[in-house]
């Protein structure tokens, strides 16, 4: 039987599962935008990745490509004792009448793709706020846990007055969790969103924790690139937009990279990439963070080990904070408004 390691004793409570920190994303199964490769050899890595101790993975459900199904042909090769965590989605876009039928039809689709007779984790997204139904679904959700065919519910990209009306309605332990955007460029979720999760125990699921890889050594000293080079993926010119025409310029992005830099080299062997994420997991409303991988492609998972032991010091944080004040990160909310108004 093959050995699964422990990644960290750093962990997450979600519903029964208790949960590593640092998650695998899956969306860039989505497209060939980001290279591809073979699906043997995707889940190749899937088990690789589980056997290093990174056994959480977020899918995207219907509207993302293949990764459930590669994620429940992944988890059928898993030996006796090794263990694999499935997150995935249900979104709703276009204006829908969330019946008992059309929920659990969603859901059965879920099972169906992932080969499993229960979602580890469902997460719920509701286009249009406008129409409450989101309510009305995440009720029949609640009826499907209870029979059985989830096992814990979450929301992606609902902003921190809807996260909190959802939680009332439903009672104390009924939502998890809520995935959204959060980064040193993209700090939304610090004001409002973070009360609420403190008020109602919800943990954030965090992605564009590294804004898609521009938060990484990589990019130090480099010149701000062109917005439709080839050599960018879909989610470097969402970021590169973000720390634009949002956050600030290119040369005060610089100025933060080269802050993280002299915090890594303060703790040793300390990439850019593990400071930035460490900051994130750093606030106690945040559960995990989503790090995109490109499985079949490349594999980061050596460094991102390093997270686990990173500690961030007083003067470590005085230094961020010294530098994030000269950006617009406080005044996203207006500009921009709340966690996942980007989407809408």
């Amino acid at each position: 039987m093959a050995s699964q390691r422990t990644l960290t004793d750093e962990t997450v409570q979600l519903g029964p599962f208790t949960l590593p920190r640092l998650w695998n994303g899956l969306w860039q199964l989505s497209s060939n935008a980001w290279g591809s490769a073979p699906s043997t050899k995707i889940r190749s890595q899937m088990l690789a990745y589980a056997r290093q101790g990174f056994i959480a993975f977020g899918q995207y459900a219907d509207h993302y490509g293949s990764s459930e199904v590669l994620f429940g042909q992944f988890k059928k090769t898993l030996s006796e004792g090794e263990t694999a965590f499935g997150a995935t989605k249900w979104c709703i876009f276009r204006p829908t009448k969330p019946t008992r039928q059309i929920v659990e039809a969603a859901v059965q689709e879920r099972l169906d793709r992932m080969q499993c007779d229960s979602v580890d984790l469902l997460q719920f997204h509701w286009q249009n706020y406008d129409d409450d139904g989101y309510l009305t679904a995440l009720h029949h959700l609640r009826d499907l846990q209870h029979e059985g065919k989830i096992s814990a519910i979450g929301l992606c990209n609902f902003d921190s007055a809807r996260t909190d009306e959802i939680c009332q309605e439903l009672g104390p332990g009924a939502i998890v969790c809520n995935q959204v955007q959060f980064s040193l460029v993209d700090v939304r979720p610090l004001y409002g969103m973070a009360g609420v999760c403190e008020r109602h125990n919800v943990k954030l699921l965090t992605y564009g924790t590294l804004c898609g890889g521009f938060l990484a050594d990589r990019w130090l000293n480099e010149p701000q690139p062109e917005h439709y080079a080839g050599n960018l993926t879909p989610s470097q010119r969402k970021y590169l937009d973000m720390i634009l025409k949002a956050w600030g310029t290119w040369a005060l992005f610089q100025e933060l990279l080269s802050t993280l830099r002299a915090i890594g080299d303060r703790h040793g062997a300390v990439s850019i990439a593990n400071v930035a994420t460490r900051w994130v997991l750093d606030h106690s409303f945040v559960g995990a963070v989503i790090i995109g991988t490109r499985l079949g492609i490349s594999d980061h998972t050596g460094d991102n080990r390093k997270v686990s032991t990173l500690r961030l010091t007083k003067e470590d944080f005085q230094d961020i904070e010294r530098l994030l004040r000269k950006s617009n990160g406080a005044v996203l909310m207006k500009t921009i408004g709340d966690c996942g108004a980007e989407y809408r």
